[in-house]
């Protein structure tokens, strides 16, 4: 297998850890800050945690994989982004049964919902991890 190769089976496998991190971080939501915090302050909390851990998790990608040079990180934020969207879009269809108005709900940060900010991290996490590896 060639580096290129390696790298994107790394970031696929990389990937599955995120949505790892996501789906356990939900349920603490759910179970643990809902009930104390409300449903709001909650998915604000919750989100924010997500974004740490995913930034984390990002780091520790982008020292395994070598990579500091801006497009080929900025590639594969792009497709970390686009394995979220369509993760979030069939897991909340199919498993959560939820309708595309509710899913996209979460994405309105006219109304306090701060989801989008998991992509913003998902897409430029790699780029700003590339960036303080090259510094």
């Amino acid at each position: 297998m060639d580096r290129t190769s390696l790298i994107w089976a790394l970031a696929s496998c990389a990937w599955l850890g995120f949505a790892g991190i996501a789906v356990i971080c939900g349920a603490l939501r759910v179970k643990l800050l809902e009930p104390r915090l409300g449903e709001p302050v909650a998915h604000v909390v919750g989100t924010l945690l997500v974004c740490v851990l995913l930034l984390s998790a990002i780091q520790l990608f982008v020292a395994a994989s070598g990579l500091t040079d801006t497009w080929p990180l900025m590639r594969i934020g792009a497709y970390w982004t686009l394995l979220t969207i369509c993760f979030e879009l069939a897991f909340g269809r199919l498993v959560l049964k939820k309708d595309f108005e509710e899913l996209f709900a979460d994405y309105n940060i006219f109304k306090g919902r701060v989801w989008l900010l998991v992509l913003v991290t998902t897409f430029w996490g790699p780029v700003l991890a590339g960036m303080l590896r090259a510094l």
